[in-house]
């Protein structure tokens, strides 16, 4: 009895010290719990509870909302965009990551190299959609890529000599802006004719544009001269070459009879031409349009059909550096002996890459993939940010439709809120999948 008294005397402090630490520990976790409680847990409440209620929060109508959900086609198509971004942006993302890290193991500024490739992810994505936002501008003064996309298309294809040019009206030529243009009169070998222009800015005009000067025709040509029918100072006779009035060189045009081009000459620097060759008839003068094109603008990367892969490409260009970062710490710690093992057997790099390496990587391959799988389904600064107003009905996500149905215009808080549930829905099985993982590895 004594014994058990003594026994009992010696642990009553020991029960005391650890409750001391228990409701220590509470203090400390308490204030987290209230942040925890008050910024996460009682909003997913709130918007579940608020997801049953109409726009007004007013009336109860069930599920209705969630019905709403599978019959608005925007919605739907939200749902179609989350679906192409959680399928294709992760899987390029874990890809360009193993890729990358790999190969900055084969280069001497391994260090700088994952420096350039992560710095990206110090850029919030406000900014990088900015600056995304312009770098997609169709006008190539304005946007970067067009601006590179125009310069190579320019290179390999003439550009047109005169895209604002027009043809004077009245005098013996017909067309709409940008051509092709004809002779109102067929006309005969022998004949000549002089054919003038309005809309050319003076520092349009090319460097070596002379005075205007008519050609003469032979027995077998017709001739005549194409020229910028505006003399300086606004004097001269409309339709007639005056003095002061230049040539427009470099302009093609063709003789056409019967529908089929029977010679083509090209303007002299005076505008001056001469078709030759050509048989007894009649003939009609045509100068193609290819002479008055508006010049190649480049790519719309923000049309309809590209707007969500090019917000996609954007995505990659934050986030590579982030999958890189984590599968290179995976690489690291691979065991160098198995890989030098498979080479003195004679493996080649590609094999040991495809049955050493990616197999041990699996692991790290698969967080990393999850975790950009959860950050996909948020995603909504880039989208809202890059997309123009007429086609952010295109581009919208799940998260920029709960957001514009709520508070963007749409007012419907109960629909917005039933699709803040379905989102959270969506990403709570991957983030199970991923704690599993770390509670795995850590054991």
């Amino acid at each position: 009895m004594a014994d058990a008294l003594t026994a009992r005397a010696a642990t009553n402090p020991r029960r005391l010290a650890q409750r001391k630490k228990r409701r220590l520990a509470v203090v400390f976790v308490l204030p987290a719990l209230l942040l925890l409680g008050a910024l996460v847990v009682y909003p997913v409440l709130f918007s579940v509870g608020r997801s049953f209620f109409d726009a007004g929060g007013e009336r109860f109508v069930g599920a209705g909302n969630y019905a709403a959900i599978l019959h608005d086609p925007a919605t739907l198509k939200a749902i179609r965009n989350s679906t192409v971004w959680v399928v294709v942006a992760p899987l390029l993302l874990t890809g360009l990551g193993l890729m990358l890290a790999v190969l900055t193991e084969k280069v001497r500024w391994a260090t700088a190299f994952k420096l350039v490739l992560f710095l990206p992810m110090a850029v919030s994505f406000l900014a990088a959609g900015i600056i995304f936002r312009l770098a997609y501008e169709q006008d190539p003064d304005r946007g970067v890529l067009n601006a590179a996309v125009v310069g190579v298309h320019d290179t390999f294809a003439d550009r047109a000599a005169y895209p604002t040019a027009r043809a004077r009206e009245g005098h013996g030529l017909t067309g709409g802006a940008g051509g092709p243009y004809s002779t109102e009169e067929t006309l005969r070998p022998g004949r000549s004719i002089s054919l003038g222009f309005v809309g050319v800015a003076p520092d349009a005009m090319p460097a070596g544009a002379k005075a205007a000067a008519d050609a003469v025709a032979g027995a077998d040509s017709i001739a005549g001269a194409v020229y910028l029918d505006f003399a300086p100072g606004g004097a001269g006779t409309p339709g007639t070459v005056d003095p002061g009035e230049k040539g427009l060189p470099g302009i093609t045009v063709e003789a056409v009879q019967d529908g089929r081009v029977a010679a083509t000459a090209t303007t002299a620097d005076d505008g001056s031409f001469r078709l030759t060759g050509l048989a007894d008839g009649e003939y009609t003068v045509r100068l193609p349009t290819a002479n008055f094109a508006a010049p190649y603008q480049g790519v719309n990367w923000l049309s309809p059909a590209l707007v969500t892969p090019a917000i996609i490409a954007a995505y990659l260009w934050v986030w590579t550096g982030f999958a890189m970062v984590l599968i290179g710490a995976g690489l690291s710690a691979i065991p160098r002996d198995a890989l030098e093992a498979a080479r003195m057997d004679g493996a080649t790099e590609g094999q040991i890459f495809r049955k050493i390496t990616i197999p041990l990587l699996a692991p790290v391959l698969t967080v990393v993939f999850v975790t950009l799988v959860i950050n996909v389904m948020k995603v909504f600064d880039l989208v809202y940010i890059i997309a123009p107003g007429p086609v952010q009905e295109e581009a919208n996500v799940l998260a920029t439709r709960m957001w514009l149905v709520s508070f963007g215009g749409g007012n419907d808080q109960g629909l917005g809120s039933a699709l803040s549930v379905v989102l959270l829905l969506l990403v709570v099985p991957a983030m199970i999948f991923n704690i599993r993982r770390f509670r795995r590895s850590g054991a």
